[in-house]
């Protein structure tokens, strides 16, 4: 990494437990942003000379002046519109997110979007202008009437989606020429518009402003989307070792996950081999007897002495002195 790109990431990035440092350029840049910003209002609110160049680039009919072009500019323009312009760069961040394994180019897409729902749809529905094909009187402002077209939203949008591209970039190079892209698609986007009839120009001008506004202060949000990334690790993290422990066996904490001492009275595998092969051997036997296993005896009995097992089912036989009592009554 060249000297100079190092000096521009400690300047644009926070510091460990520290508020976020800003490059003396970007602090100008938005301030006099801001400046322009507050200017255009309130140019439009006092009917300036601005609602003066609206009207005239209205009635000149743009749209009739290059019609060859019409088709075209209707499908460029939606390179301002929110939905299609954040799923395809969500999908280059997301893919960004998975290969560097961060939240960062996700949080700052998110925080960036939500910046710009919310200060440009203030703005839109507080001062309540409605678009060139809705005005009513010819040089009015048509301020304070229900519409909801000042600042340019495919405007505003254009600059803060692309840019944020540039805003993420790795090294100042391409840093620079996404700053150049995203750039020259606003400015279309915000001209296309123009053309169309569908915002005046100061809500073109005011447009830019906004988003740019919204890319030079994310520096000032790097420490809360960097403790949002942590909490969220942190608690996926937890979620995925939940999910590896098999259902029915209690969690081991590390204090009972360690492994017994070598020292400590635990039978070794000969031990265990011998009791294994000792459970089949031949028991001895008496002289005249057949050997019987282990598993073939016979099971003890309540007082202790291995007996045969009696057959209840069988008739019992009489007594040897009985069959021969009966047998002499028989012969005499």
């Amino acid at each position: 990494m060249r000297t100079d790109e190092r000096l521009h990431r400690t300047e644009e990035r926070p510091s460990a437990g520290g508020p976020p440092r800003m490059s003396r350029t970007r602090v100008w840049l938005f301030g006099l942003t801001l400046a322009v910003y507050v200017a255009i209002v309130v140019g439009v609110l006092t009917t300036s000379k601005l609602v003066t160049l609206d009207w005239q680039v209205m009635l000149w009919r743009p749209y009739k002046q290059w019609p060859q072009i019409h088709a075209f500019l209707d499908y460029f323009v939606v390179l301002g519109q929110r939905g299609p312009t954040a799923v395809m760069v969500l999908a280059w961040l997301g893919w960004r997110s998975w290969r560097h394994r961060t939240l960062h180019p996700l949080l700052v897409l998110g925080s960036s979007l939500l910046l710009l729902n919310i200060t440009v749809g203030a703005v839109k529905y507080g001062l309540g202008r409605l678009g060139p094909h809705y005005a009513t009187t010819v040089g009015s402002a048509e301020m304070f009437a229900g519409g909801d077209i000042f600042p340019s939203g495919h405007t505003a949008n254009a600059v803060v989606t692309w840019g944020v591209l540039a805003y993420l970039a790795r090294t100042q190079r391409a840093q620079r020429i996404g700053s150049v892209i995203s750039a020259l698609l606003a400015l279309g986007v915000g001209a296309t518009t123009v053309y169309l009839g569908t915002h005046w120009v100061s809500d073109v001008l005011l447009g830019w402003a906004a988003g740019l506004l919204i890319l030079l202060a994310l520096p000032w949000f790097e420490p809360t989307m960097a403790r949002s990334e942590e909490a969220i690790s942190t608690a996926w993290a937890r979620l995925r070792d939940r999910s590896r422990v098999p259902l029915g066996v209690p969690a081991v904490g590390p204090a009972l996950a360690t492994p017994r001492a070598a020292d400590e009275d635990e039978p070794s595998r000969e031990t265990v081999a011998a009791a294994s092969a000792s459970a089949f051997t031949p028991a001895p036997h008496a002289p005249g007897r057949p050997p019987v296993g282990r598993h073939e005896r016979t099971p003890l009995t309540p007082g202790g002495s291995r007996r045969p097992p009696v057959d209840r089912t069988a008739r019992p036989t009489p007594p040897l002195v009985h069959q021969q009592v009966r047998g002499r009554g028989i012969a005499g």
